[in-house]
């Protein structure tokens, strides 16, 4: 195993412990579903796995579909997260 799949295999892990969840439960759950996207969006940040191993090992569906949701995903996060930040920097 590779040391980026050691990686995100510990994250999903970590990931569905702090959900409750079991590893079936990424196949009952919607591809859209927000909790999914928030793990994929760390792996995609935390690791260097491609979007379309990422989708695959989060059956996200195809690697461009899930590749729109995580840029949507990010894109409306984006702005919270930024003023998040500059509150803490006290900007």
């Amino acid at each position: 195993m590779q040391i980026g799949t050691a990686k995100a295999e510990r994250i999903i892990s970590e990931e569905l412990g702090r959900r409750g969840w079991k590893e079936s439960d990424l196949m009952r759950h919607c591809k859209s579903d927000p909790a999914k996207l928030v793990i994929a969006a760390r792996l995609r940040q935390e690791t260097t796995l491609s979007v379309k191993t990422i989708a695959a090992r989060m059956h996200l569906g195809t690697s461009k579909s899930a590749n729109a949701r995580l840029h949507g995903g990010l894109r409306q996060s984006a702005p919270n997260a930024s003023a998040s930040a500059q509150t803490q920097l006290g900007i």
